[in-house]
Order: structure tokens, then sequence, then C-alpha cells
């Protein structure tokens, strides 16, 4: 459950700042994902767990509300995983999360199953392998956003088709900077080599870079008003993985992922924000 803050700018240490609103939304990096797939029109099932409290009936109320099979998601003895989000003025966010419930997920045969496996780092590394390697083996498209930032073992590595990550992550994983379109390719075209097929790097307003068999390109991001970027990341694989699925090419999934995510930023909040296949139209 996402607790948001709105402020003018983040506090220094030691500061204490009057905040300008609050709002509960429902959120979870793998949440999101499912919800911006749903809403893309996708057939989705969710697996995870939540605490036997509140905010865990709320979170799937919210899944199941957006058509999400919820019946994977497992009420267990602890608290609902939170994330305390705070929203400056720019729109930009700080995050910080209490995973909780998200520690008891366990990943099984019977819970996996469909063309795509969608992966997140906010559970226990060892179930995301074990998901994968399954998954991998049926012959599923495996897609890794490895988010919070983490190193991955090196057997995800060559069971995972596509990466996402932002520039934070690929800095991280590839082991250089990475600040724009050709930091980003350089980056990109490293993390292949490692396994992914396809790899993509998220800019934020510089875009999208892409690296594939195709070779390396760039997408331009859509100039909009930015109200919050929360769970933009999010939209956009969403976006993409949905499209895939419905069988378009990558270089239309990635159109679709950086439409919808220019819809995302316009609006607070994070599964509240994240827009339907027919708002893609009207951007």
């Amino acid at each position: 459950m996402d607790l948001m803050v709105r402020v003018s700018r983040a506090p220094r240490a030691g500061e204490t700042l009057r905040g300008l609103g609050f709002l509960t939304n429902p959120g979870g990096k793998g949440a999101n994902q499912a919800v911006a797939c749903a809403r893309q029109g996708a057939n989705v099932a969710m697996v995870g767990c939540v605490g036997q409290d509140d905010f865990g009936e709320a979170l799937r109320d919210a899944l199941a509300s957006d058509g999400v099979d919820v019946a994977n998601v497992r009420s267990v003895e602890s608290s609902t995983g939170v994330a305390v989000v705070m929203v400056d003025a720019e729109g930009e966010n700080r995050i910080t999360l209490v995973p909780g419930a998200n520690d008891c997920l366990k990943a099984s045969a019977e819970t996996l199953a469909g063309q795509m496996l969608l992966l997140q780092c906010e559970v226990p590394m060892a179930e995301v392998v074990l998901a994968a390697q399954f998954m991998h083996a049926r012959g599923a498209t495996v897609v890794m956003n490895p988010a919070p930032v983490c190193q991955l073992p090196e057997e995800l590595w060559p069971v995972v088709d596509i990466i996402v990550m932002n520039e934070i992550e690929a800095t991280q994983l590839a082991g250089l900077s990475v600040d724009g379109p050709a930091s980003a390719a350089i980056a990109a075209s490293s993390i292949r080599k490692r396994g992914p097929s396809t790899v993509i790097v998220t800019l934020g307003s510089q875009g999208v870079t892409l690296a594939d068999a195709d070779g390396c390109r760039h997408f331009s991001a859509i100039e909009v008003k930015v109200v919050d970027t929360t769970a933009a990341g999010d939209t956009f694989i969403g976006a993409m993985c949905a499209a895939r699925v419905a069988g378009q090419t990558m270089n239309d999934a990635v159109t679709r992922g950086i439409r919808a995510a220019a819809v995302c930023v316009t609006r607070a909040g994070a599964q509240a924000s994240i827009p339907y296949l027919h708002e893609l139209a009207e951007l």
C-alpha cells in the first residue's frame, strides 16, 4: 500500500516540512504492473502475499476490481507491505519500501502459468529465480524488472528473455554511469551479452533505449505536464508486456509503453494513475 505525501521539496536531514497533501493508494511494483497489463487488455493472474489486515484486503479487492486473478495472492501472518512515497513540486518521487508479507512469497508450479512471466525484486530472489527457471523451461517469455535495484544472481540471467531497467538500475547492473540515450545504448548492449535477448532502458523525459537482435535504437518520450512520476515505469512495463502478448512487434510494444507512461505521469498516485487502453488514443 502506498502512503503518498506531497511536498514542495524533500526535507534535509533533521528538517521538518509541512506537507501539501496525503493519499493512500494501492501500489507495489508487481501489483502495479499487473494492473497496467490488465488495463491494456491482457489476461492477468497475480502471485503474491499480503498481510491479514485492512491493507491486505484492500489490495486484493483493488486487483480483483481490475479483472486480475487473485486466487494465488495469499494472506499470511505478517503486515502487508507498504511504501512511503514523497512527491515534490516537479513530480519526482522518493520511495521507502517495507516489504512485510512480500518476504513470505513461495514460488510453485501450481501458481505459475501463461505465455509470459513478469518478475520484480520486491519478493525473495530465490523465489524469483525458481519461477523464472520453471517458466523458461515451459517456453514462456520471462520478463525481469530489477527493481528495487539489486544485483541479480548469475543463474537468473540465462532464463530472462526481456529485462527492463531505469537509469539507476542500468548503472548498477552494467557498472557504468547511465544518464542519457548514448550511455544507455552502451549499457544495454553490455547487459545483453549476459543472456537476455532484449534489453530496455527507460530514461524518463529522455525516452527509451532498446537493444535486441535488430540492434540498438532510441525512442523519444512524449512531452506532457508531469504531476507525479509514481508508477510510470510500472505502467510502461505493463503496457509493453500486454502489447507483446497480443502479438505486436517490440518496436510497437515500446511505443505503447511510452504512450501509457505519458498518460500516467499526468495524474497522482500509483494504480490510480495507470491508464486504460482506450485512453492512449486520446493522448
